[in-house]
């Protein structure tokens, strides 16, 4: 009589508890680096201090990352990427409203990744690019146009329409370089909220619908 023949599940192997395990760890580290890198600056923070910071020995960090130039560009990397996923999920929430809703969707969501929680890798970004290589900043540069690129049709609809009077390329440059400012002087603690800071940069940026 033969014997039964096994058959393989179909799909990817399950994970193992340790190599869950090691992702988790990687994100821990990614979110403490982040932390650090904003509160200390780069150059100021050891891995020393990024390993204390999650629970670490002083050494583990180099086990997920090559040294802490990868950890850092890895801090930029994994908040553009999630910046863009938020994105396109608030905007394709709203696609069937009309572009000022639309826009004031985007807006809103760009307070969320530059002010709510997990926000830390937008000022390290801001202010620690000058540590990565040529190639790094090329590759966040190109995530940085994928998610700005949003916003251009948006806001040649509102061009169009007469909402927006301002040639599009300079009012999405302008545009982003006043909400990202906000990571400079805003404080929960005291200020509006992010729906009064969307609702008072749109009075800003688009004239009302004649």
């Amino acid at each position: 009589m033969d014997a039964p023949t096994l058959t393989r599940p179909r799909g990817r192997p399950r994970k193992t508890l340790d190599e869950r395990d090691d992702g988790n760890r990687r994100l821990a580290l990614i979110t403490g680096a982040a932390r650090l890198f904003r509160r200390k600056g780069f150059d100021a923070t050891s891995t020393r201090d990024i390993a204390a910071a999650v629970g670490m020995q002083s050494g583990s960090p180099f086990y997920h990352f090559k040294s802490k130039g990868a950890l850092l560009y890895a801090v930029m990397e994994e908040g553009m990427r999630s910046a863009i996923a938020r994105q396109a999920r608030a905007l394709g929430a709203a696609q069937a409203g009309a572009p000022a809703g639309r826009l004031a969707v985007l807006v809103r969501n760009h307070f969320d990744v530059l002010l709510g929680p997990g926000s830390d890798f937008i000022p390290v970004m801001l202010y620690e690019s000058r540590a990565l290589t040529p190639r790094q900043r090329a590759q966040l540069a190109d995530l940085q146009s994928e998610y700005e690129a949003a916003w251009v049709p948006v806001l040649q609809a509102l061009h169009d329409g007469g909402q927006l009077r301002a040639d599009v390329k300079l009012a999405r440059l302008l545009i982003f370089g006043a909400l990202n400012w906000s990571a400079q002087w805003y404080d929960r603690r005291k200020g509006a909220t992010l729906d009064q800071l969307t609702d008072a940069a749109m009075a800003l940026f688009i004239h009302p619908a004649s």
